[in-house]
Protein backbone atom coordinates (compact mmCIF):
# COMPACT_ATOMS: atom_id res chain seq x y z
CA UNK A 1 0.00 0.00 0.00
CA UNK A 2 1.36 3.23 -1.26
CA UNK A 3 0.12 6.93 0.19
CA UNK A 4 -0.19 10.24 -1.53
CA UNK A 5 -0.12 13.55 0.27
CA UNK A 6 -2.84 15.63 -1.95
CA UNK A 7 -6.10 16.01 -1.67
CA UNK A 8 -8.99 17.19 -4.31
CA UNK A 9 -11.72 19.07 -3.56
CA UNK A 10 -15.27 17.89 -4.96
CA UNK A 11 -18.33 19.82 -4.89
CA UNK A 12 -19.65 16.45 -2.66
CA UNK A 13 -16.14 15.48 -0.44
CA UNK A 14 -15.95 11.73 -0.42
CA UNK A 15 -13.05 10.17 1.60
CA UNK A 16 -13.03 7.07 -1.03
CA UNK A 17 -12.20 7.37 -5.04
CA UNK A 18 -11.22 5.08 -7.67
CA UNK A 19 -8.15 6.52 -9.20
CA UNK A 20 -8.45 5.78 -13.22
CA UNK A 21 -4.98 6.77 -14.36
CA UNK A 22 -3.68 4.01 -11.31
CA UNK A 23 -6.64 2.01 -11.69
CA UNK A 24 -6.79 1.34 -7.85
CA UNK A 25 -8.59 2.00 -5.38
CA UNK A 26 -7.45 5.21 -3.01
CA UNK A 27 -8.49 5.65 0.50
CA UNK A 28 -8.34 8.74 2.91
CA UNK A 29 -6.65 7.37 6.12
CA UNK A 30 -8.71 8.72 8.70
CA UNK A 31 -6.45 7.87 11.77
CA UNK A 32 -4.29 10.41 11.25
CA UNK A 33 -6.79 12.95 11.10
CA UNK A 34 -7.06 16.25 11.17
CA UNK A 35 -2.85 16.30 11.56
CA UNK A 36 -2.41 15.22 7.81
CA UNK A 37 -4.49 14.39 4.69
CA UNK A 38 -3.24 11.09 3.39
CA UNK A 39 -4.55 9.05 0.76
CA UNK A 40 -3.88 5.09 0.27
CA UNK A 41 -3.37 3.28 -2.76
CA UNK A 42 -5.01 -0.09 -2.14
CA UNK A 43 -3.35 -2.52 -4.93
CA UNK A 44 -4.39 -5.63 -3.14
CA UNK A 45 -7.26 -7.21 -0.91
CA UNK A 46 -5.16 -7.30 2.29
CA UNK A 47 -4.71 -3.48 1.98
CA UNK A 48 -8.54 -3.21 1.69
CA UNK A 49 -9.04 -5.46 4.61
CA UNK A 50 -6.57 -3.86 6.41
CA UNK A 51 -7.65 0.18 5.69
CA UNK A 52 -10.89 -1.05 7.09
CA UNK A 53 -9.83 -3.16 10.24
CA UNK A 54 -7.61 -0.44 11.24
CA UNK A 55 -10.28 2.32 10.86
CA UNK A 56 -8.48 3.78 8.04
CA UNK A 57 -12.04 3.60 6.39
CA UNK A 58 -14.84 3.13 8.96
CA UNK A 59 -18.68 4.45 9.13
CA UNK A 60 -21.05 1.60 7.81
CA UNK A 61 -21.53 3.09 4.54
CA UNK A 62 -17.99 3.82 3.82
CA UNK A 63 -17.24 0.52 4.56
CA UNK A 64 -19.80 -1.08 2.08
CA UNK A 65 -18.91 0.80 -0.51
CA UNK A 66 -15.16 0.49 0.26
CA UNK A 67 -15.73 -3.44 -0.52
CA UNK A 68 -17.58 -3.33 -3.31
CA UNK A 69 -14.26 -1.86 -4.88
CA UNK A 70 -12.42 -4.03 -2.83
CA UNK A 71 -13.69 -6.91 -4.89
CA UNK A 72 -12.75 -4.99 -7.99
CA UNK A 73 -9.18 -4.90 -6.44
CA UNK A 74 -9.19 -8.48 -5.24
CA UNK A 75 -9.70 -10.08 -8.57
CA UNK A 76 -7.19 -8.22 -10.23
CA UNK A 77 -4.70 -10.04 -12.14
CA UNK A 78 -6.86 -13.01 -11.28
CA UNK A 79 -6.99 -16.31 -14.24
CA UNK A 80 -10.04 -17.59 -16.16
CA UNK A 81 -9.16 -20.98 -14.17
CA UNK A 82 -8.86 -19.56 -10.72
CA UNK A 83 -11.45 -16.31 -11.16
CA UNK A 84 -14.24 -18.27 -8.80
CA UNK A 85 -12.15 -19.37 -6.59
CA UNK A 86 -10.19 -15.80 -6.32
CA UNK A 87 -13.64 -14.00 -5.77
CA UNK A 88 -14.40 -16.57 -2.87
CA UNK A 89 -11.26 -16.03 -0.95
CA UNK A 90 -11.25 -12.08 -1.70
CA UNK A 91 -15.15 -11.92 -0.16
CA UNK A 92 -13.80 -14.23 2.89
CA UNK A 93 -11.03 -11.67 3.81
CA UNK A 94 -13.07 -8.84 3.54
CA UNK A 95 -16.15 -10.22 5.42
CA UNK A 96 -13.95 -11.10 8.38
CA UNK A 97 -13.04 -7.23 9.23
CA UNK A 98 -15.65 -5.44 10.95
CA UNK A 99 -18.62 -8.00 12.18
CA UNK A 100 -21.14 -5.06 13.60
CA UNK A 101 -21.50 -2.76 10.48
CA UNK A 102 -24.24 -4.57 8.23
CA UNK A 103 -23.74 -2.51 4.66
CA UNK A 104 -20.51 -4.73 4.87
CA UNK A 105 -22.36 -7.73 4.22
CA UNK A 106 -25.03 -5.99 2.14
CA UNK A 107 -21.79 -4.96 -0.09
CA UNK A 108 -20.40 -8.31 -0.64
CA UNK A 109 -24.17 -10.61 -0.83
CA UNK A 110 -24.78 -7.76 -3.84
CA UNK A 111 -21.38 -8.35 -5.30
CA UNK A 112 -21.72 -11.92 -5.73
CA UNK A 113 -25.26 -11.73 -7.40
CA UNK A 114 -23.35 -9.03 -10.21
CA UNK A 115 -20.43 -11.34 -10.23
CA UNK A 116 -22.39 -14.51 -11.13
CA UNK A 117 -24.25 -12.34 -13.58
CA UNK A 118 -21.29 -10.97 -15.05
CA UNK A 119 -19.35 -14.43 -15.27
CA UNK A 120 -23.12 -15.80 -16.90
CA UNK A 121 -22.87 -12.82 -19.27
CA UNK A 122 -19.23 -12.86 -20.34
CA UNK A 123 -18.19 -16.41 -19.55
CA UNK A 124 -14.96 -16.37 -16.72
CA UNK A 125 -13.46 -13.31 -18.69
CA UNK A 126 -11.58 -11.66 -16.21
CA UNK A 127 -10.98 -8.46 -17.84
CA UNK A 128 -15.05 -8.56 -19.10
CA UNK A 129 -15.90 -9.60 -15.16
CA UNK A 130 -13.73 -7.13 -13.92
CA UNK A 131 -14.55 -4.15 -15.83
CA UNK A 132 -18.77 -4.63 -15.28
CA UNK A 133 -17.51 -5.30 -11.05
CA UNK A 134 -15.82 -1.61 -11.06
CA UNK A 135 -19.15 0.06 -13.14
CA UNK A 136 -21.26 -1.80 -10.45
CA UNK A 137 -18.89 -0.50 -7.74
CA UNK A 138 -19.16 3.03 -9.26
CA UNK A 139 -22.66 2.91 -9.42
CA UNK A 140 -23.26 1.72 -5.41
CA UNK A 141 -20.41 4.60 -4.46
CA UNK A 142 -22.52 7.14 -6.24
CA UNK A 143 -26.13 5.78 -4.88
CA UNK A 144 -24.74 5.87 -1.25
CA UNK A 145 -23.96 9.94 -2.49
CA UNK A 146 -27.66 10.52 -3.59
CA UNK A 147 -28.81 8.19 -0.64
CA UNK A 148 -27.12 10.46 2.04
CA UNK A 149 -28.38 13.75 0.62
CA UNK A 150 -31.71 12.23 0.50
CA UNK A 151 -31.20 11.23 4.21
CA UNK A 152 -30.27 15.20 5.14
CA UNK A 153 -33.19 16.83 3.36
CA UNK A 154 -35.89 14.67 4.92
CA UNK A 155 -33.67 14.95 8.56
CA UNK A 156 -33.82 18.47 8.01
CA UNK A 157 -37.62 19.04 7.87
CA UNK A 158 -37.11 17.98 11.57
CA UNK A 159 -35.12 21.12 12.92
CA UNK A 160 -36.50 24.60 13.96
CA UNK A 161 -34.95 27.77 13.24
CA UNK A 162 -31.53 28.28 15.40
CA UNK A 163 -31.73 24.61 17.07
CA UNK A 164 -28.44 23.73 18.71
CA UNK A 165 -27.64 19.78 17.67
CA UNK A 166 -25.27 17.29 19.48
CA UNK A 167 -23.93 14.31 17.56
CA UNK A 168 -21.36 11.49 18.94
CA UNK A 169 -19.23 10.30 17.11
CA UNK A 170 -18.31 10.56 13.08
CA UNK A 171 -21.41 10.15 10.51
CA UNK A 172 -20.62 12.35 8.41
CA UNK A 173 -18.72 12.16 4.70
CA UNK A 174 -15.77 10.43 5.80
CA UNK A 175 -18.04 7.42 7.37
CA UNK A 176 -20.17 7.03 3.69
CA UNK A 177 -19.30 7.31 0.76
CA UNK A 178 -20.20 11.34 0.45
CA UNK A 179 -22.50 14.22 2.22
CA UNK A 180 -23.04 12.14 5.67
CA UNK A 181 -25.81 10.57 7.47
CA UNK A 182 -25.99 12.10 10.82
CA UNK A 183 -23.75 15.22 9.81
CA UNK A 184 -26.05 15.24 5.85
CA UNK A 185 -28.84 16.12 7.88
CA UNK A 186 -26.71 18.86 9.82
CA UNK A 187 -25.66 19.94 6.89
CA UNK A 188 -29.19 19.87 4.99
CA UNK A 189 -30.55 22.17 8.23
CA UNK A 190 -27.54 23.88 8.09
CA UNK A 191 -28.26 25.07 4.05
CA UNK A 192 -31.77 25.61 4.99
CA UNK A 193 -30.98 28.38 7.48
CA UNK A 194 -32.53 26.59 10.44
CA UNK A 195 -29.11 25.38 12.66
CA UNK A 196 -27.63 27.16 15.31
CA UNK A 197 -25.03 25.49 16.57
CA UNK A 198 -23.61 22.22 16.57
CA UNK A 199 -22.33 20.11 19.69
CA UNK A 200 -19.36 18.02 19.11
CA UNK A 201 -18.37 15.07 21.43
CA UNK A 202 -15.10 14.23 21.51
CA UNK A 203 -16.25 10.01 21.50
CA UNK A 204 -13.38 8.08 23.51
CA UNK A 205 -11.44 6.17 23.23
CA UNK A 206 -10.51 6.80 19.45
CA UNK A 207 -11.64 10.48 19.36
CA UNK A 208 -13.82 10.44 16.23
CA UNK A 209 -15.92 13.82 17.02
CA UNK A 210 -12.66 15.41 18.19
CA UNK A 211 -10.50 14.38 15.29
CA UNK A 212 -12.86 13.81 12.11
CA UNK A 213 -16.49 15.47 12.82
CA UNK A 214 -14.94 18.49 13.94
CA UNK A 215 -12.88 18.79 10.88
CA UNK A 216 -15.32 17.87 8.56
CA UNK A 217 -18.03 20.51 10.22
CA UNK A 218 -14.93 23.20 9.82
CA UNK A 219 -14.11 22.59 6.11
CA UNK A 220 -18.45 22.91 5.60
CA UNK A 221 -18.45 26.14 7.54
CA UNK A 222 -20.90 25.17 10.06
CA UNK A 223 -20.70 26.16 13.60
CA UNK A 224 -19.54 24.04 16.60
CA UNK A 225 -17.75 23.72 19.62
CA UNK A 226 -16.17 20.75 20.86
CA UNK A 227 -17.48 19.23 24.49
CA UNK A 228 -15.89 16.49 26.02
CA UNK A 229 -18.57 13.34 26.47
CA UNK A 230 -19.07 13.65 29.93
CA UNK A 231 -20.74 16.78 28.98
CA UNK A 232 -23.79 15.37 27.44
CA UNK A 233 -25.82 15.53 30.87
CA UNK A 234 -24.10 19.19 32.15
CA UNK A 235 -25.79 20.90 28.36
CA UNK A 236 -29.20 18.98 28.45
CA UNK A 237 -29.85 19.96 32.09
CA UNK A 238 -29.04 23.18 31.26
CA UNK A 239 -31.57 23.12 28.45
CA UNK A 240 -28.55 24.04 26.16
CA UNK A 241 -29.27 21.03 23.46
CA UNK A 242 -32.54 21.32 21.35
CA UNK A 243 -32.08 17.90 19.61
CA UNK A 244 -29.98 15.05 19.17
CA UNK A 245 -28.73 13.05 15.83
CA UNK A 246 -26.62 10.57 15.01
CA UNK A 247 -25.66 7.48 12.93
CA UNK A 248 -25.81 3.90 12.81
CA UNK A 249 -24.09 0.76 12.02
CA UNK A 250 -26.72 -1.94 12.05
CA UNK A 251 -30.16 -1.39 13.44
CA UNK A 252 -32.21 -4.60 13.37
CA UNK A 253 -35.95 -4.73 12.38
CA UNK A 254 -37.51 -3.43 15.96
CA UNK A 255 -35.91 -0.46 15.21
CA UNK A 256 -33.27 -1.25 17.71
CA UNK A 257 -29.92 0.80 16.65
CA UNK A 258 -25.97 -0.70 17.09
CA UNK A 259 -23.99 2.51 17.41
CA UNK A 260 -20.30 3.97 18.50
CA UNK A 261 -19.79 3.35 22.16
CA UNK A 262 -21.79 5.82 24.38
CA UNK A 263 -24.75 6.41 21.92
CA UNK A 264 -26.78 4.45 24.24
CA UNK A 265 -25.53 6.77 27.50
CA UNK A 266 -26.43 10.13 25.46
CA UNK A 267 -29.62 8.74 24.43
CA UNK A 268 -30.42 7.78 27.79
CA UNK A 269 -29.65 11.21 28.74
CA UNK A 270 -31.60 12.94 25.79
CA UNK A 271 -34.58 10.77 27.18
CA UNK A 272 -34.20 12.17 31.07
CA UNK A 273 -34.40 16.16 29.26
CA UNK A 274 -37.11 15.59 26.50
CA UNK A 275 -34.57 16.22 23.50
CA UNK A 276 -35.24 14.27 20.75
CA UNK A 277 -33.09 11.63 19.65
CA UNK A 278 -33.02 11.01 15.94
CA UNK A 279 -31.19 8.21 13.98
CA UNK A 280 -29.90 8.79 10.78
CA UNK A 281 -29.06 5.89 8.36
CA UNK A 282 -29.74 4.23 4.85
CA UNK A 283 -32.02 1.58 4.81
CA UNK A 284 -29.07 -0.83 3.80
CA UNK A 285 -28.37 -0.03 7.30
CA UNK A 286 -31.43 -2.06 8.44
CA UNK A 287 -30.77 -5.88 9.28
CA UNK A 288 -34.08 -7.46 9.15
CA UNK A 289 -32.80 -10.57 9.25
CA UNK A 290 -31.93 -9.37 13.09
CA UNK A 291 -35.23 -9.42 15.06
CA UNK A 292 -33.65 -7.00 18.28
CA UNK A 293 -30.51 -5.38 19.18
CA UNK A 294 -29.75 -8.60 21.44
CA UNK A 295 -28.64 -10.25 18.46
CA UNK A 296 -25.97 -7.67 17.03
CA UNK A 297 -22.76 -8.77 17.23
CA UNK A 298 -20.53 -6.30 19.04
CA UNK A 299 -16.96 -5.80 18.14
CA UNK A 300 -14.58 -5.42 21.12
CA UNK A 301 -11.19 -4.41 20.29
CA UNK A 302 -7.59 -4.20 21.47
CA UNK A 303 -6.68 -3.13 24.71
CA UNK A 304 -4.51 -0.12 23.67
CA UNK A 305 -7.12 1.85 22.15
CA UNK A 306 -8.08 2.62 26.00
CA UNK A 307 -5.03 2.34 27.52
CA UNK A 308 -2.93 4.52 25.58
CA UNK A 309 -3.56 8.10 23.87
CA UNK A 310 -2.09 8.24 20.35
CA UNK A 311 1.08 6.06 21.56
CA UNK A 312 1.22 7.48 25.07
CA UNK A 313 0.61 4.79 28.34
CA UNK A 314 -2.24 6.12 30.26
CA UNK A 315 -3.23 3.28 32.41
CA UNK A 316 -1.05 1.36 34.86
CA UNK A 317 1.15 -1.94 32.86
CA UNK A 318 -1.06 -4.68 33.43
CA UNK A 319 -4.54 -3.20 33.57
CA UNK A 320 -7.16 -5.45 31.77
CA UNK A 321 -9.38 -3.54 29.34
CA UNK A 322 -12.96 -4.25 28.49
CA UNK A 323 -13.11 -2.44 24.77
CA UNK A 324 -16.96 -2.49 23.00
CA UNK A 325 -16.70 -0.76 20.03
CA UNK A 326 -20.04 -0.50 19.49
CA UNK A 327 -22.99 -0.17 22.18
CA UNK A 328 -27.05 -0.02 21.11
CA UNK A 329 -29.85 2.02 22.03
CA UNK A 330 -33.44 0.17 22.68
CA UNK A 331 -35.73 1.52 20.54
CA UNK A 332 -38.09 3.07 23.15
CA UNK A 333 -34.88 5.49 23.22
CA UNK A 334 -35.54 6.55 19.51
CA UNK A 335 -37.81 9.85 18.29
CA UNK A 336 -37.21 9.18 14.88
CA UNK A 337 -35.27 6.73 12.27
CA UNK A 338 -34.30 9.15 9.38
CA UNK A 339 -34.10 7.33 6.04
CA UNK A 340 -33.71 7.89 2.15
CA UNK A 341 -37.20 6.98 2.32
CA UNK A 342 -38.46 9.41 4.88
CA UNK A 343 -38.58 9.94 8.39
CA UNK A 344 -39.73 6.40 10.27
CA UNK A 345 -41.35 6.23 13.29
CA UNK A 346 -42.72 3.64 15.98
CA UNK A 347 -43.50 1.18 15.96
CA UNK A 348 -40.38 0.27 13.86
CA UNK A 349 -41.36 -3.14 12.89
CA UNK A 350 -44.26 -2.07 11.00
CA UNK A 351 -42.47 1.34 9.60
CA UNK A 352 -39.66 -0.31 8.54
CA UNK A 353 -41.23 -3.25 6.56
CA UNK A 354 -43.35 -0.74 4.91
CA UNK A 355 -40.13 1.44 3.84
CA UNK A 356 -38.47 -1.91 2.58
CA UNK A 357 -41.44 -2.87 0.75
CA UNK A 358 -41.83 0.52 -0.90
CA UNK A 359 -38.20 0.99 -1.73
CA UNK A 360 -39.13 -2.86 -3.71
CA UNK A 361 -36.62 -4.43 -1.31
CA UNK A 362 -37.14 -7.86 0.10
CA UNK A 363 -37.96 -8.01 3.61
Amino acid sequence: MSETNTMKNTDTFSPIRWDSDLDTLQLLDQTVLPKEEIWLDCHTVEDVAGAIKRLSVRGAPAIGVSAAYGLVVGITGAEASNLRSRFDEVSEILGKTRPTAVNLRWALELGRGIFDGLVEKHGEDPAAVRAGLLEWADKVHHEDIVTCQQIGDNGAVLFAKDDRVMTHCNAGALATGGYGTAVGVITSAFNAGKLGKVWVDETRPLLQGARLTSWELGRLGIPHDLVTDSSVGALMSRGLVDRVVVGADRIAANGDAANKIGTYTVAVLAARHNVPFYVAAPLSTIDQRVASGDEIPIEQREADEVTEVFGTRVAPEGTEVCNFAFDVTPNELIHAIITEMGVLKAPYTESIAKAFEEAGQAS
